[in-house]
C-alpha cells in the first residue's frame, strides 16, 4: 500500500525525543518499520515534515541548539525527507498566575508573560494532505497514494482528517501519536474517530534501533550528529 507520511516536528520532538539520548532518530526508518507492523505491504513513497527554526535567544543552548536542528534536518533531507518551514511568534500577553496545583488559576490573578508561538504549521499540514488527495484522483488507481498517515497528537488535525474521509472514503487513514513509552499521556479521541489505524506509543526499544549513523554524507558538507545529543 504506497503510503505518504506528514509529519508535525515539534509534536514529535517535544512528545517523543526531548530529554532522551534518541534525538539522532532516523525518522524514514522508523516510519518505515511501524508502518510496515500495522501491514506488511505497507511501503513509504514520501515523508513531509514540518517544522520551524529555532529561535537562538530562546533556546537551551543558544546557537548550539539552533545548529543542531539545521544539521539534523540536513541528515533528513539526505534521506529524501521534503522539509518545509514554518515560523516562530513572539508576543507578549496576560496569563494566570501559577501558584500551586491545588489553586486553581484565575483571570483576577494575571501576570505579564511572553508568548511564543508555532505558526503555520497545522494548516500547511492539512493543506498538504488534502492537496495530494486531491491532485492524486487523476492517476490510475495503481499510481495513487493509498495510505496518508499523520505523525501528530495535535487535535488542530481533526478537521483535516475528517474532509479526508468525507471526500476521499477509499483513503486510508493512519495515525501515529508520538508519545514516548512509560509517559502517560491522553489519547485523542477526535483523531482516532477518522483514523483506520492508530499507533499510541513508540517504545524505547524502537527509537533505539532506529539511530541516524554518527556521519551522513550530504551534497554538501556531511551532517554529524551534535556532540551533546
Amino acid at each position: 500500500m504506497r503510503t505518504a507520511c506528514f509529519v508535525d516536528g515539534y509534536n514529535l520532538f517535544y512528545g517523543l525525543l526531548a530529554g532522551t539520548p534518541y534525538k539522532w532518530l532516523n525518522l524514514p526508518a522508523l516510519l518505515s518499520h511501524i508502518v510496515g507492523v500495522e501491514h506488511p505491504n505497507n511501503t513509504i513513497n514520501a515523508i513531509s515534515f514540518f517544522t520551524s527554526g529555532v529561535k537562538p535567544s530562546l533556546a537551551s543552548r543558544g546557537i548550539a541548539s539552533k545548529e543542531a536542528q539545521d544539521t539534523y534536518l540536513r541528515a533528513l533531507i539526505a534521506h529524501d525527507v521534503q522539509v518545509f518551514y514554518g515560523r516562530h511568534q513572539l508576543e507578549s500577553g496576560k496569563a494566570p498566575r501559577f501558584i500551586n496545583k491545588e489553586t486553581p488559576a484565575s483571570r483576577a490573578d494575571q501576570v505579564e508573560v511572553w508568548k511564543l508561538e508555532e505558526k503555520e504549521t497545522d494548516v500547511h499540514i492539512a493543506i498538504s494532505m488534502y492537496r495530494l488527495a486531491s491532485r492524486e484522483e487523476r492517476l490510475p488507481p495503481d499510481e495513487r497514494t493509498q495510505q496518508i498517515v499523520v505523525v501528530s497528537g495535535d487535535t488542530d488535525m481533526t478537521p483535516a482528517l475528517r474532509a479526508l474521509r468525507e471526500d476521499f472514503p477509499n483513503l486510508r487513514i493512519g495515525v501515529i501519536l508520538p508519545h514516548r513509552e512509560g509517559v502517560q499521556r491522553t489519547v485523542p479521541g477526535s483523531l482516532k474517530q477518522y483514523a483506520d489505524w492508530m499507533r499510541h506509543v513508540v517504545t524505547e526499544v524502537e527509537l533505539a534501533n532506529h539511530q541516524f549513523p554518527p556521519r551522513i554524507p550530504t551534497r554538501k558538507k556531511p551532517a554529524i550528529k551534535p556532540e551533546y545529543w
